[in-house]
């Protein structure tokens, strides 16, 4: 027992504590200077933002301290406990909460306001890698998917009943760690096509998409059969059945469009050589036409999917993609922000030097938009910097998941740095208009004590784990 501290300061990852303060204190920097206010110049003033700021920090070092006292055990045997203690609070939060801005996502605690749905990160980070640490786990099984999918869907559907459509997203992140644990490659694809798909379908005609997908789908086939006869074939007869359906349409005055008659005339060829194709035992063709229609039927449901969304947020994706532009409303935010980081030039303006900063044109500047202050007032070498540690932050946390000999430690890993590169990824993106404005925090950047708390408990809980590799098998 008396060997237990020595051991613990001689095996956890300094390196990584150390980037972790940097990157805190910096951020702490870039709050004062966004919030910076001459009549309350003190750094040290605890009724401005940077004061509380400093307090957040103080107690995220405790909490951080205390993480690493804990038996590393006590994470493994109570991390579905925890994940169940974190759905509790935000089913809770959902009735007796606060709102702001919109969202019913705050717990007030006098002066002091508690986001559930910042801390249900690292609880559910926990309960997945608990979950894909029992014996035999293989997670293409499709009840493990399933398994796996309602661990994730039920945070974050509570999530988006509390309005907060930006923390939801943060789960999909996991698709990552599930693609590391043994998930198939395709399906990691399909997400990144129907991902596309979403896109294309919003900025061109529903019609252009299907025929797009159609063409690619006659290449593929193509490409497997190695037949130019049967390809040309079946690209003549949909095309026959196209043209056959538009001509029923003109005669009895059908109102359908030419998407739909398209649609049906490849719904009828699929069909009719799905059971030719299973019965010669083509795996890959089966595949295809499952696949193609996976492509169609995600584009054909995207007016649907797009419908649900609210308004703020079909412009702020319309505003990204070039549908609409409105510089002055929706579009004003990322407009400025853009504006203060590209006359930070390579240099910057100095330190608390920002006008675009000093005279609040980027709003939630403090926030959502903090990175607007560190190209602004660092310059594009600055930035660089910045980006440069949170990488080398990810990558630190990504090494470590790979030296652990615990299945559940490895896969908490890869979950922390899935959900570091998924904020640092879209809030730098947001701010710069690569990405639509979704309203979650830059880690360790922006003001609050709910992330700045959340993030040290995700990453510290998973340095105890490391400190621990040596003694831990399962």
């Amino acid at each position: 027992m008396n060997n237990r501290p020595h051991n613990l300061l001689t095996n956890i990852d300094w390196i990584s504590i150390l980037l972790y303060t940097i990157l805190v204190l910096m951020g702490w920097l870039n709050i004062y200077a966004a919030t910076y206010d001459e009549s309350h110049s003190s750094i040290l003033d605890f009724s401005q933002r940077y004061g509380k700021q400093l307090v957040w920090i103080a107690a995220a070092f405790g909490i951080g301290f205390i993480i690493l006292l804990t038996d590393s055990k006590f994470f493994t045997a109570f991390s579905m406990i925890i994940y169940g203690g974190m759905i509790l609070l935000l089913v809770l939060v959902l009735i007796v909460g606060e709102e702001s801005k919109g969202a019913r996502s705050w717990f007030e605690l006098g002066s002091v306001r508690v986001q559930p749905a910042e801390f249900a990160k690292f609880a559910t980070c926990l309960a997945v890698a608990h979950v894909m640490s029992r014996h035999n786990f293989q997670v293409m099984r499709f009840s493990n998917l399933l398994l796996l999918g309602f661990l994730l869907a039920f945070p974050a559907g509570l999530i988006i009943l509390q309005n907060d459509t930006g923390s939801a997203l943060v789960y999909s992140s996991f698709i990552l760690v599930f693609y590391r644990e043994g998930m198939h490659g395709s399906i990691l694809l399909l997400c990144f096509v129907a991902t596309a798909l979403f896109v294309i379908s919003i900025l061109y005609a529903p019609f252009v998409v299907l025929a797009t997908i159609l063409c690619g789908a006659l290449v593929a086939h193509y490409y497997y059969r190695h037949d130019l006869r049967e390809t040309l074939f079946i690209a003549l007869l949909l095309t026959a059945l196209f043209f056959l359906g538009y001509l029923l349409r003109w005669l009895f005055h059908w109102d359908i469009t030419n998407f739909h008659l398209l649609l049906g005339a490849y719904v009828l060829i699929s069909v009719a050589s799905l059971y030719p194709v299973y019965k010669r035992k083509l795996n890959r063709m089966v595949l295809l036409l499952l696949v193609s229609w996976a492509c169609v039927g995600i584009s054909a449901s995207v007016d649907v999917m797009f419908d649900k969304l609210q308004p703020h947020q079909q412009a702020r994706i319309n505003e990204l993609l070039g549908v609409i532009e409105d510089s002055k409303g929706v579009g004003y935010n990322v407009t400025q922000s853009k504006i203060a980081i590209g006359s930070g030039g390579l240099t910057g303006k100095g330190f608390l030097q920002g006008t675009q900063t000093k005279y609040n044109f980027v709003p939630e500047q403090s926030t959502d938009f903090i990175f607007c202050t560190v190209g602004e007032e660092w310059g594009f070498v600055g930035s660089t910097i910045v980006i440069l540690l949170f990488l080398a932050f990810i990558l630190r946390i990504v090494k470590l998941a790979e030296r652990q000999r615990s299945t559940f430690s490895r896969v908490y890993g890869y979950g922390v740095a899935s959900i570091l590169f998924f904020h640092v990824a879209v809030n730098i993106g947001m701010t710069i208009g690569m990405m639509p404005v979704i309203g979650i925090p830059l880690p360790f950047f922006s003001y609050g004590g709910s992330s700045l708390w959340a993030f040290t408990i995700l990453i510290f809980i998973f340095l105890r784990l490391d400190s621990n590799r040596l003694q831990v098998f399962r």
